[in-house]
């Protein structure tokens, strides 16, 4: 049985969480295909989430015709408790409905919508996000037509510049991304009690497990030949998760990341959200600072923009100095990183757990494997 739930923009499902992007929207794409079907009515709609099997009913904020068979509509993010930058962004959507003799969906992304380097520039609309729209607006069309979508993010370039996408290969805009269209706070006890039951779950089952921050590493990992079954997301709760592993008597993690995250391990910060503690560039030149690059180069570091341009700027100095620091640098961080890991967990347990670590870069390529000394 379908569970109904009704929502405005400062309600949520839970009083902690919220719904994903892609409800979003799928919801101001639904609003502009029902207007223009004269089906539209209460400055609301009701969207099939289909994981979980829920319906959310979604406030539009605005609505028109911008010709007899074209209509816009607007919603905002309301990512509940979660501390996301989405939240409060105006989503839009332009739906053109063509009468033809056969139903043809089509979905593309518009100004601020990211693009996939690797994928020839193709629209960063992921798979839950195409479902999503297929499921509901199928579902609400009345008769054969082709039926085009067009979703627009105003501040969409803005906001990307404050997260990492560029790093996992989307450019020039955000990701519809995610798997449920539950937004769950990844930084709320509730979540963390969800991740550490996931942990002791498969702790049963496997003495070796491999921990992911996010989805790009779930998927990496996948890629690159891990057991899917053997993979735990951590979302930012390293620390306790780490401590969680020793608990539950597992003998060896790896730890999978994107450098410019799990730099920050190697300062001995444990829990990885922005909104806690971002001393990444800091840390960085640090450790130039200990392999005595010169005093310039240290500058450029210190004052990059991110980790990513700064790893560049190690690169291009490699380069024209025919050097081999940033090997040295990464291969170093690695294995601080692990070292830190395993003194973590015995200051808070007395199992111990033999970490291991990969960094990959922007490209998914990796740079450095590393081990405690």
């Amino acid at each position: 049985m379908t569970k109904v739930i009704t929502t405005n923009f400062f309600m949520s499902k839970l009083s902690n969480s919220g719904y994903t992007l892609p409800v979003f929207a799928t919801a101001s794409a639904v609003a502009s295909l029902q207007y223009l079907q004269n089906s539209y009515q209460e400055n609301q709609v009701i969207i099939d989430l289909i994981k979980p099997s829920e319906l959310a009913t979604i406030n539009i904020e605005q609505i028109a015709k911008i010709s007899d068979n074209q209509a816009l509509a607007i919603t905002r993010s309301n990512p509940g408790d979660n501390l996301d930058l989405t939240r409060d962004t105006p989503i839009w959507s332009i739906v053109t409905l063509t009468p033809h003799y056969e139903t043809k969906l089509i979905i593309e992304g518009g100004e601020g919508i990211g693009k996939i380097t690797n994928l020839d520039g193709k629209s960063a609309i992921y798979s839950y996000a195409q479902k999503l729209l297929e499921k509901n607006l199928l579902d609400n069309l009345k008769s054969p037509s082709i039926v085009e979508v067009k979703i627009i993010l105003p501040e969409g370039k803005k906001l990307a510049q404050r997260t990492s996408n560029s790093a996992f290969g989307v450019i020039e805009g955000l990701s519809l991304l995610g798997t449920t269209g539950i937004s769950q706070p990844l930084t709320s006890q509730k979540q963390l009690e969800l991740y550490q039951q996931e942990l002791a779950e498969k702790a049963k089952k496997f003495d070796n497990l491999v921990f992911c921050i996010g989805e790009n590493g779930l998927d990496l990992a996948v890629k690159l030949g891990y057991n899917s079954e053997q993979l735990v997301k951590t979302a930012n709760w390293l620390g306790s998760m780490l401590v969680k592993s020793s608990i539950e008597q597992v003998k060896s993690i790896i730890l999978l990341g994107y450098h410019g995250k799990l730099i920050k391990l190697a300062g001995n910060i444990f829990h990885t959200h922005h909104h806690l503690a971002d001393a990444r560039l800091e840390i960085l030149t640090a450790i130039c600072a200990n392999f005595n690059l010169p005093h310039g180069i240290i500058q450029q570091i210190f004052t990059a923009e991110t980790t990513e341009s700064a790893y560049q700027i190690l690169l291009a100095f490699d380069r024209e100095n025919k050097s081999n620091y940033t090997d040295q640098i990464y291969q170093f961080m690695a294995n601080r990183i692990a070292n830190n890991c395993e003194k973590y967990i015995l200051k808070h347990s007395e199992h111990f757990v033999k970490i291991s670590v990969i960094l990959f870069d922007r490209n998914r390529e990796i740079i450095a494997k590393g081990s405690s000394e």
